[in-house]
């Protein structure tokens, strides 16, 4: 219960998001007013930024229950018919991870999503005949990270598209100081920028970080969380002051160390550290392209000057290759 009163639960009480937020209330309202369902929405953008939560709000704005799945839960098409055949009028169907889909699972989902009916073949052979099951009209929610994986036809059924941004320092400092509250923890604005400049501009993250530096003033401050308690708690889970943490760290120390700079590709820089390729590019690279530690070329990852600069080594322009 404590996580979910973490989330806002209208929209009035999302903190940044407003491009997202603004076209959201225009859909929702239009949709209350004509009585409708709403029209399918898909949210992309890096992990941790509220997507989810969204999906959430939406639900609540239009004042109808959520069923929550994901793209990897629904392995085979009836998995999938089961679900929709359950949904009552303006249900709100939320897929995380919908990029992850089935092609199987994709082919049932179009119909579903355009003309709101299920296409069934029963019988074999020459006996088979198909069926069509109408549906009521719901609103799938889908929320994805990797918006490139979605196949053009699911992409195209979705009536609205907004991406999730970064969060900046102050929308990071008022997530913490709500979360703060509900969590009961003391803690000074001092305090608060310190956790929230080290949130790598997302909320999730900053949270985590929050209820990681409240064990330490617990155990170690007499629960008060001030700017030297949260530099003491995060200097010992590794986060520095840029909120880069020992994978962020590793990956531009092989870049820059072993390869000289780069340009690297990816598959070599996940064997070189031992983790999954899907790994770096979905969790490392999104905030350190922010940054400007790093840049993507056709040739592969390159650190950037601010890489060196941040990690105390000495810059020196990579050289540019020679026909001769």
């Amino acid at each position: 219960m404590r996580d979910r009163t973490l989330r806002p639960q209208r929209l009035a009480d999302l903190i940044n998001q407003d491009h997202v937020r603004e076209n959201l209330a225009i859909l929702i309202e239009a949709a209350k007013q004509r009585n409708e369902a709403l029209d399918h929405v898909l949210l992309y953008g890096p992990p941790g930024l509220g997507k989810t939560t969204l999906a959430h709000v939406t639900a609540n704005e239009m004042g109808m229950p959520i069923r929550v799945t994901s793209g990897p839960a629904i392995e085979r098409a009836g998995d999938l018919a089961a679900i929709l055949s359950n949904l009552h009028e303006k249900e709100v169907l939320f897929i995380d991870e919908v990029h992850r889909l089935g092609r199987a699972v994709e082919e049932i989902l179009y119909p579903a999503m355009e003309d709101f009916a299920l296409d069934f073949v029963i019988g074999k052979g020459p006996s088979a005949r198909s069926i069509r099951l109408k549906l009521p009209h719901f609103t799938v929610v889908g929320a994805t990270t990797r918006l490139a994986l979605l196949t053009a036809p699911l992409r195209a059924r979705f009536g609205a598209t907004f991406r999730v941004d970064f969060y900046d320092q102050e929308a990071l400092e008022a997530i913490v100081r709500r979360a703060a509250w509900v969590l009961k923890v003391e803690i000074d604005e001092a305090g608060t920028a310190e956790i929230a400049r080290r949130g790598r501009g997302t909320p999730r993250v900053a949270i985590r970080l929050l209820r990681r530096v409240r064990d330490f003033a617990q155990v170690r401050a007499d629960g008060n969380i001030t700017a030297q308690v949260a530099r003491e708690a995060l200097r010992l889970l590794d986060v520095d002051e840029r909120g880069l943490d020992d994978l962020d760290r590793r990956v531009l120390h092989t870049i820059i160390e072993k390869f000289d700079g780069g340009p690297v590709g990816l598959d070599t820089i996940a064997a070189a550290i031992s983790e999954e390729p899907d790994t770096i590019m979905d969790v490392v690279e999104p905030y350190l392209l922010q940054l400007g530690f790093l840049d993507r070329t056709p040739r592969g990852r390159v650190a950037t000057a601010r890489a060196y600069e941040h990690l105390g080594l000495p810059y020196g322009q990579p050289e540019q290759p020679t026909l001769l």
